[in-house]
């Protein structure tokens, strides 16, 4: 926050909650979908997607979570709120979110439902969403026959807008709204509008679920919903430490339930439990009252509120959740949340009073929001998945030799931020760091917060490995928490004028012992150049990098190596930061500076033709294939791989260096005595100040690739920067040789592979993390050069209006097409390019996976605000220019 946010007064109530209490205890931590995850697979297969599928997710209390439409839960998910409603044409409420599974969709999994994050504070005393809901039968069994049997990997996703459920606005919008009258008093608003052209019903059910806990340990409480006389439900649920009543004076009726498994349905157990979790479906679509408990308690309660809306009408419901019994005051309810709404007003146009486009203010706004709508509570211990529950059958032997079986050590309970809420339910390492950068703008602590939880010694392997996601804790995502920390730091300082060594220092242990795993298992050789793996770029390059190859042999990687001196150099910063303040860091620094140079001499230098991993020809870097017997080859793909040297970039201010004298000295010694080294080091006097610039490229060889970077024709889109270079459209890459197939073509939508599940694709489009990176580094080549680099000799312009253009491009995926205005008139849209073909979506962006390389639209993960939300951080550094980057 900055000092205007401090003053708000969410400011102030952020200043004074820490960590996950007090007005942070509660907010919209409930995942979207709990089914088809690692953790509630215990199939000896290991298919989690057809393990637990949507269908057979209604019936089942999930062991390791709870999932619901607009949920709003306590940071441990005992206690869900969430929201049901029924068109009174499907034949199961709508109460979570339907999707594709991976086996289903043309390119993997994939949300099929209409919705959007509007607004979050970061306290969560204000949030609001939007829901569409069709008004005819929800098309499940049309979107997986045309999704999996119909339509190919050439061909679109087939989304919920192509079915034609929603031609005519039949469908009604359902804006969500909660807001806090204290930090344990909540409240919301349900406000439903037929948009259709007649008169169609709608049932609305705000309901509490109560996490089921008592099933898979019995020393666990089993916790109470009860029906009092004055129309409240008591909650009683022994971990929240007081009671709660639970009020809804607009409801018709309560119905109760308990959240169990209908063991009865799913495995023929005749003895199972009588009311189970699905008792609310049965009770509508099926008219079966005896589904319900005719007593009033329970672990499940709904408030029963039925409607036939005339076309255009709307009507409001409100809910009450609160720590005592007083909650009868509704007319409370409406004014608590126009003051939150105010409050979150005031509290954006702090952060925001200096951009003066209310188009990338909204942008801004709604991707921060995205982001803190997509906290969620993680509950996963390996110990436990893997031996399984006392009582219980346990889980097939196979697990033992299968998935995660190393990491026994990880034990997550925590509220984490995910790539998504439904597609990506699960905490992503190298996304998480993407993530912390946007949340430090708003709320600094929990972006720190995130940062150590990754390092906690019930994440961490004891070997020093980050885990990178639940499919495969030991997959091997870029190193970017070093980066990532060291960003969060420095802008919590410029915001606060506070240094936050504790939080610096505590990193950095830590990241040093990661430094160290990936010089001990990702350096074959042991001479600096670096293989990697999958490093999360899918299916960029020829084969899957992340298993052996078939005949043997391995490859070095030019991203692998490049990430390595990334990260070296983004430990070196950090020390010289500490060092400021304890001069034993400056060793340290040093040992980083010097191993950022051998890594930086061994890419450019190590290999066969003394060219190490670029290309003097071609003027690229390369991958190069190391096969048993047979000459090293350079696998001459043109890709992100090629680029990413380009971030391993340091400035190094006199300034700075005056502060740090032991490392200053030691620096000039390289220089001195080791001119093979020190060939890395570029220094420059500009106006009286002394710089030297720590670059793995050369001038020379940047300006080669400068000039293929910002060509239309090769990397430069309408929209950012390609991940692979549009040059292989007519010329794709393809390698034979043995066992060894491959080709790599220019593909700038969807994947046509089966890759990596096909979800995702490389070789094209445009990814933002990626882009953003890109931006700040060459930023800081900027503030070296200034304007001594030629891209290229067509045109005059400088890197600085190259990055102002890239920037510009970059903003424009979101932004309503008609630049003329600042304005978004709902009467008549203007189109953003991200939704190309989507007649639904001109209202609010959506933040997407990645972008088509040459329309921009939209692609992958819908909702994967986690990070393409960088876009909050890239409108706000366009336009608070500086004089030198913020991150040096």
């Amino acid at each position: 926050m900055n000092a205007a946010q401090r003053r708000t007064t969410e400011g102030q109530r952020l200043s004074a909650t820490k960590a996950n209490t007090g007005w942070k205890h509660w907010g919209p931590y409930l995942p979207e979908r709990q089914w088809g995850t690692v953790r509630e697979d215990y199939s000896a297969s290991g298919d989690a997607w057809n393990t637990l599928s949507y269908d057979t997710s209604r019936l089942y209390a999930y062991r390791w979570g709870e999932d619901g439409l607009a949920g709003f839960a306590d940071v441990e998910n005992r206690v869900c709120l969430s929201l049901a409603l029924w068109n009174h044409q499907d034949d199961h409420l709508k109460e979570k979110l339907f999707g594709l599974a991976n086996s289903e969709g043309n390119h993997g999994e994939d949300v099929k439902e209409i919705y959007y994050y509007l607004d979050s504070t970061p306290t969560h005393s204000y949030c609001k969403m939007q829901y569409l809901y069709p008004q005819a039968a929800f098309p499940y069994a049309d979107l997986r026959q045309e999704n999996k049997h119909v339509r190919g990997k050439h061909d679109a996703e087939y989304e919920l807008a192509d079915t034609g459920v929603l031609d005519g606005n039949r469908y009604f919008e359902v804006n969500i709204e909660y807001a806090k009258v204290s930090e344990d008093d909540l409240v919301a608003t349900y406000t439903v509008t037929n948009r259709g052209p007649v008169a169609a019903p709608l049932t609305v059910i705000p309901q509490i679920t109560l996490r089921n806990t008592w099933s898979y340990d019995h020393s666990h409480p089993q916790p109470q919903l009860s029906l009092n006389d004055d129309a409240t439900v008591t909650l009683t649920e022994p971990h929240q430490k007081k009671d709660y009543t639970f009020y809804a004076p607009e409801a018709q009726e309560y119905l109760f339930t308990d959240n169990e498994t209908n063991t009865k349905w799913l495995y023929g157990d005749a003895e199972g439990p009588q009311y189970t979790k699905e008792a609310f479906h049965r009770y509508f679509t099926q008219q079966d009252h005896h589904a319900v408990r005719p007593q009033g308690h329970g672990t499940k309660v709904g408030a029963v509120h039925q409607f036939f809306l005339a076309a255009g009408e709307t009507k409001s419901i409100s809910i009450r959740l609160a720590d005592h019994t007083e909650v009868h005051n509704a007319s409370e309810i409406p004014e608590t949340i126009a003051t939150r709404q105010d409050e979150a007003d005031a509290f954006y146009h702090a952060l925001q009073s200096y951009i003066p486009s209310e188009a990338d203010r909204r942008i801004q706004r709604q991707a921060i929001a995205g982001m803190l709508w997509s906290k969620q509570f993680y509950y996963y211990d390996v110990a436990d998945w893997l031996d399984g529950d006392p009582g219980k059958s346990p889980p097939p032997a196979s697990r033992l030799e299968g998935r995660n079986q190393d990491w026994r050590h990880l034990s997550n309970a925590d509220l984490i931020s995910m790539p998504d809420k439904w597609e990506y339910p699960w905490y992503a390492a190298w996304d998480l760091a993407f993530h912390c950068i946007p949340y430090a703008m708003v709320d600094a602590d929990f972006a720190k917060r995130q940062l150590v939880l990754m390092l906690k010694e019930w994440y961490q392997h004891p070997n020093g490995q980050i885990p990178a996601y639940e499919w495969n804790f030991s997959d091997v995502n870029p190193p970017v928490h070093a980066w990532a920390c060291y960003r969060v730091f420095k802008m919590d300082l410029k915001r606060t004028g506070e240094p936050d060594y504790f939080f610096l220092e505590r990193v950095f242990h830590k990241l040093m012992i990661n430094f160290t795993w990936w010089v001990n298992q990702k350096d074959k050789n042991g001479n600096n150049v670096f293989q990697g793996g999958f490093l999360g770029l899918d299916n960029i390059g020829l084969f899957d990098r992340s298993a052996p190859l078939p005949n043997g042999g391995y490859i070095d990687q030019a991203d692998g190596t490049a990430w390595m001196a990334f990260y070296a150099l983004g430990m070196m910063k950090i020390a010289l930061q500490l060092a400021q303040q304890n001069s034993v860091y400056e060793d340290t620094a040093t040992k980083f500076f010097e191993h950022f140079l051998h890594i930086a001499e061994a890419l450019n230098s190590c290999g066969t033709d003394g060219q190490g991993l670029w290309d003097e020809e071609d003027g690229f870097y390369y991958d190069i294939l190391h096969q048993n017997g047979k000459s090293p080859v350079k696998l001459k793909v043109r890709s992100m791989v090629g680029i990413i040297p380009l971030f391993a970039v340091e400035v190094l201010d006199e300034e700075m260096l005056e502060k740090v004298p032991h490392f200053k000295r030691r620096m000039q010694w390289t220089f001195e005595h080791r001119p093979e080294l020190a060939r890395h080091v570029g220094y420059q006097r500009s106006q009286g100040q002394e710089r030297h610039l720590l670059s793995l490229v050369n001038k020379e060889r940047l300006e080669r690739i400068l000039s293929r970077l910002f060509d239309p024709d090769a990397f430069f889109s309408d929209y950012g920067i390609r991940s692979l270079s549009k040059e292989h459209l007519t010329q794709p890459y393809r390698w034979n040789s043995g066992k060894l197939k491959g080709e790599v073509a220019y593909i700038p939508g969807e994947s046509d592979s089966g890759m990596f599940g096909g979800n995702s694709n490389w070789r094209g489009p445009i990814w933002f993390p990626l882009n953003f990176l890109l931006y700040e580094s060459l930023e800081k080549t900027h503030y070296y050069y200034q304007n001594e680099l030629s891209i290229d000799a067509q045109s005059e312009s400088n890197l600085d209006a190259r990055l102002k253009d890239l920037a510009d491009r970059l903003t424009n995926l979101f932004r309503p097409q008609d630049q003329h205005t600042d304005t978004e008139d709902a009467a008549a849209p203007s189109p953003r390019p991200c939704h190309q073909g989507d007649p639904f979506a001109h209202q609010h962006p959506l933040f997407y996976e990645y972008f088509h390389g040459d329309s921009g639209k939209g692609l992958g993960a819908a909702h994967q605000t986690g990070w393409t939300g960088l876009i909050a951080k890239l409108i706000d550094s366009t336009y608070k220019p500086n004089s030198k980057p913020t991150q040096l």
